[in-house]
């Protein structure tokens, strides 16, 4: 015992503390080696739990004298879980909330002393206006009829090529990442080559008095953002893997961000400057082709976090939203996180009563038990601002272990960057805002699509979730798991990519590109979309028809 104490610089009453919540969730264990042993691996970094992200304190002992003792002696972590499990015969504390349906298990003041409702949240105009629409269908219907058949959710890779669960990270060596991205640049060069029609590349530094044909990746010539007159050109190691700074007043036209694979045709007579005078963009890829099926109607919703206002843990707007999926009854609900937003100011200060991991499950829990009659199938989709998930990209799906076969069923975990397939329709995934990651690097002359096209346009023709390189500081990158996870296995028929610029819905290359905006804005109501798609058969050639889409961005 005094060597636990020494070696987690715990005082003789704090162990004892941490000792009878332990002993006591496992049936009154005896004090013992094996059973410290034990102790130590379960309870393991007590540094955590008793920081002030995690401790919930003895605080409220005095006021709540109808907990026994043995609860306030609970662990965060034992103690929430026993709360959470309590029955109608067995009273919870006026500190837990009871486990009723929807929106019940949301009461604010069970993750914060002080989270009152928003004023301004609540307060708040224009509910349910549709502020941006894509496309028409036959007479579209935005209220999916009662008793229709289920929509089919599957990965698009098998499970091999799909990634499952966490890994280990920050093991990464710079050569490692040179050789991602070096065979990324030979690989999408490859495919223009041969597009192209082009017999071979030349080194980027061989000076030469004709014209030549280089291939590699954008980059800058300092730490600071791309601009005309600083941007070189990378080659990968096949073709000798040197930079050349490139002069770009001959083009007439370009768009271009750092990380993007090009080929570029002009002159290098000294090897130390390229004067190009033609761009050879990505090409994207083939779309699916999916199986034959009988035509249908199916409604997709998106939302993207956080769920709450900035000024409030009051989870007021996931009420909202899981009333309009029981409005609405969309087939499919694809939800983005952050479900518990690690820039809240809350969540920043500590300002919790429990365990972020608790208040993630509440959010499922209400989202599941609310939606449950309706039958809607739920993807859920990891955020890197989720502050108990992995911060790391790609990043795995969430674990949630305690929900019963029936919401196995319709509830599906994926990664961030994912592909699925919703009733043989492709979608593509990211809840990283590359779009502004990716507006505040990119450079573009006399190019006559809007800002954001151009951006969706990259995607696809980069053939990546993320093509960025560097990538912006708040996104850590694995390269090896990325070249696994973070490429586009083929051309999504709709490619959702929510943000905090501003909403919108395009259709870019035969793709509808959809920005949902996050389902807050602040400390007022945001947007979620929705599509409606109306699939057609596959013709017997086996040929891509383009599903009907009808698309709506609509206020919450």
């Amino acid at each position: 015992v005094l060597e636990q104490c020494m070696c987690h610089r715990l005082k003789g009453d704090e162990l004892v503390c941490e000792w009878v919540a332990f002993s006591t969730t496992k049936g009154l264990l005896s004090l013992s080696l094996e059973n410290l042993e034990q102790f130590e691996h379960e309870v393991k970094d007590y540094t955590i739990l008793h920081s002030s992200r995690w401790f919930l304190g003895l605080r409220n002992f005095a006021e709540e004298d109808e907990e026994n003792l043995l609860d306030s002696y609970s662990t965060p972590a034992k103690g929430s879980q026993k709360r959470a499990l309590s029955t109608p015969e067995n009273p919870q504390s006026k500190r837990s909330t009871a486990r009723l349906t929807s929106p019940g298990l949301l009461s604010p003041a069970t993750f914060s002393p002080c989270a009152t409702p928003s004023q301004k949240y609540s307060g708040r105009g224009s509910r349910g206006e549709v502020v941006s629409t894509f496309g028409t269908v036959q007479g579209p219907r935005w209220s999916v009829p009662k008793g229709r058949r289920s929509a089919s959710v599957d990965q698009l890779m098998s499970t091999e090529d799909s990634l499952l669960s966490s890994y280990k990270f920050m093991f990464q060596r710079l050569r490692d990442v040179r050789d991602v991205l070096s065979e990324n640049i030979d690989g999408l060069g490859e495919e223009l080559r041969l597009h192209f029609n082009i017999e071979e590349f030349s080194p980027v530094s061989l000076p030469a008095q004709d014209k030549v044909t280089v291939l590699g990746q954008v980059c800058c010539d300092s730490n600071g953002k791309l601009n005309a007159q600083s941007v070189l050109l990378e080659a990968g190691q096949e073709h000798g893997g040197r930079q050349v700074p490139v002069d770009l007043s001959e083009l007439n036209e370009f768009s271009l961000f750092p990380g993007q694979v090009v080929i570029m045709e002009g002159m290098n007579t000294t090897g130390n400057k390229l004067v190009a005078s033609k761009l050879y963009e990505g090409l994207p890829l083939p779309f699916n082709i999916p199986v034959k099926q009988e035509p249908d109607t199916v409604m997709v919703m998106t939302v993207c976090g956080p769920y709450t206002p900035s000024d409030s843990l009051a989870y007021d707007p996931l009420i909202d939203l899981i009333n309009v999926i029981n409005r609405d009854r969309p087939d499919v609900c694809i939800l983005f996180g952050p479900f518990v937003d690690s820039k809240h100011e809350q969540i920043e200060k500590c300002q919790v009563t429990e365990t972020f991991e608790s208040i993630f499950n509440r959010c499922v829990d209400s989202l599941v038990e609310g939606t449950r009659e309706i039958g809607s199938k739920l993807v859920f989709v990891p955020s890197q601002r989720d502050v108990h998930h992995h911060y790391v990209y790609p990043q795995p799906p969430f674990t949630i272990p305690d929900l019963s076969k029936k919401d196995v069923e319709r509830v599906t975990l994926v990664s961030d960057p994912c592909t699925l397939l919703v009733d043989g329709v492709t979608f593509g995934l990211t809840s990283t805002d590359i779009l502004l990651h990716m507006g505040a690097e990119m450079i573009s002359s006399a190019v006559g699509s809007d800002r954001f096209s151009r951006i969706m346009k990259h995607l696809l023709t980069q053939r990546s979730y993320y093509p960025l390189y560097p990538p912006a500081e708040e996104v850590n990158m694995d390269y090896e798991k990325f070249q696994s996870y973070g490429h586009m296995p083929i051309n999504p028929d709709v490619l959702v990519v929510p943000s905090e610029l501003r909403y919108f819905i395009k259709e870019v290359s035969g793709c509808v590109c959809l920005n949902p905006g996050r389902l807050t804005k602040g400390q007022v109501g945001g947007t979620y979309g929705r599509l409606l798609i109306q699939r057609s058969p596959s013709d017997t050639d086996g040929k891509r028809i383009n599903p009907c889409l009808a698309a709506q961005v609509v206020k919450i």
